[in-house]
């Protein structure tokens, strides 16, 4: 786990425009002396840690997700150019899932193990799309193979966050 430490640095009633002058003044004077400068003692943020939430248990395979819920998926990748279901142009970013499980114009989280794929937006269908499984677009065919086909976990994401 990583530590994170912030500095923050005060002068005190100057602002930069009187810190500007203060030190300029000083310059000509002695160019060995600078304006004292307060250190505050960084205070230590414990790191983040990003984790997969736990699966839900009891779920049939084209049970609708609920907002919030990790549903086990099998996550494959494709390129295929041209618009997606909605009507936009596929882009980074886009997945294709099963309408009946995760729904259109909504976002998902995607996890493979303890990492984080990121935060997609649900824009696209396929007809070999079918129950818990996820079509992540990306730019190149060789890049699609190379990805293969993988288990994760899926969280459908609140509307609003």
């Amino acid at each position: 786990m990583k530590r994170v430490a912030l500095v923050a640095l005060t002068v005190t009633g100057l602002g930069v425009a009187g810190f500007a002058a203060v030190g300029a003044a000083r310059a000509q004077r002695d160019p060995w002396r600078h304006p004292p400068v307060v250190v505050a003692s960084p205070p230590m943020l414990a790191g983040v840690v990003v984790s997969a939430p736990a699966v839900a248990k009891h779920r049939t395979r084209f049970a609708r997700a609920k907002d919030g819920e990790a549903v086990p998926v099998e996550i494959t990748a494709y390129c295929l150019s041209g618009t997606t279901r909605r009507g936009r142009w596929v882009r980074q970013g886009i997945v294709a899932t099963d309408p009946r499980v995760f729904p259109l114009s909504r976002y998902l989280e995607l996890f493979v193990g303890d990492r984080y794929l990121g935060r997609f937006l649900i824009d696209d269908t396929g007809l070999l799309i079918k129950g818990p499984k996820i079509d992540l677009w990306v730019s190149t065919c060789a890049e699609a193979i190379r990805f293969g086909r993988v288990k994760g976990t899926a969280v459908l994401v609140p509307r609003g966050q």
